[in-house]
């Protein structure tokens, strides 16, 4: 099995086409269709279904597409590494993010490191947190910015650095009946939920569900920026990380609890429950380890949010875990 070989059936795969596949590739296409099938050959397996001119990937072809693209992408940060130990090239970086961290103190963790390292590359990709551990660990990014805990068998190292307390998003012309507000008060207001590969989505769902009811969407599947606008024009509101409300005047968060204690006098406020307040880690995959690049900005980001965290400049209701 050659590489070359993989590169071309990633390609059709992607494009579902032999001819175009081998036009993006810059060969012929019987020189394509003769790779392609010397690796069914010595895989012993049909990859592709050729029906009436319609290209389809067969079982077989399902799951060699990402272990392919997996080892292709490995190649490359192998390829970069040895070159940017050559001096050839400085490197490059490709970070995933919570759309929170990247509308917050991301932008400036990046043009600190931009400053320091100019020839290094910069690539982000903003995504839920399952999202983002997906293409970690396909090998589609150096680095990611997750949200604990992550599923037991995940391929990933994970270190802790931040932990942020989640709010209701909602007007800031209107007025909640509590303050802070239990999670038994969401239960008949209408709630405007992230799309799905949102950890915020399962974590409000689970914590309705902890409480005794199940949510009420208004509207669902938006992005942070979507849901944060609908939550402006007073569709519903949302339970969002308190960092996001910074640069929103016509949004305002209220704290939540586990239960109000305005009900007794003998009650008191309580810490939020798993899923009213998040941890944020650092990760990586553990088969491969970060290039030059990846680990100065790991260094570079760990510093900032250390120097944040002495100077009390994080965002409102976020914390240095040291």
């Amino acid at each position: 099995m050659q590489l070359q070989q993989l590169a071309y059936f990633v390609a059709v795969a992607e494009i579902r086409h032999f001819t175009q596949a081998a036009e993006s590739l810059g060969i012929a296409q019987p020189s394509l269709s003769k790779q392609i099938r010397t690796l069914e050959k010595e895989l012993g397996a049909s990859l592709f279904s050729r029906a009436r001119g319609n290209i389809t990937l067969t079982p077989a072809g399902e799951i060699l597409l990402p272990l392919a693209k997996r080892i292709l992408a490995d190649v490359d940060t192998a390829r970069l590494e040895v070159r940017e130990l050559a001096g050839l090239v400085r490197g490059r970086v490709r970070l995933g993010a919570t759309p929170s961290l990247c509308g917050g103190l991301l932008a400036d963790v990046l043009r600190r490191f931009h400053d320091s390292y100019p020839g290094i590359s910069l690539t982000v990709e903003e995504g839920g947190s399952r999202d983002l551990v997906r293409e970690l660990t396909r090998g589609s990014l150096d680095l990611a910015l997750v949200i604990l805990p992550l599923a037991e068998d995940t391929p990933l190292v994970t270190t802790p650095i931040l932990r942020e307390h989640l709010v209701v998003a909602m007007p800031s012309d209107q007025r909640s009946r509590r303050s802070p507000m239990a999670i038994s008060d969401l239960r008949d207001r209408d709630l405007v939920m992230f799309r799905s590969g949102y950890d915020l989505r399962d974590s409000t769902i689970a914590a309705c569900r902890q409480a005794g009811f199940e949510p009420r969407f208004a509207v669902e599947g938006g992005e942070m920026d979507a849901v944060l606008r609908f939550v402006e024009v007073g569709l519903g509101i949302a339970v969002v990380p308190s960092m996001v409300l910074a640069g929103r005047p016509r949004l305002r968060g209220v704290p939540l609890t586990l239960e109000n204690n305005s009900a007794s006098v003998t009650r008191r406020e309580l810490p939020p429950p798993p899923g009213l307040q998040r941890t944020i880690a650092i990760a990586h995959r553990k088969d491969v380890a970060p290039t030059h690049a990846a680990r100065a900005f790991r260094t570079t980001l760990e510093e900032f949010v250390a120097e944040a965290a002495r100077e009390e400049t994080l965002p409102p209701g976020v914390q240095y875990l040291s």
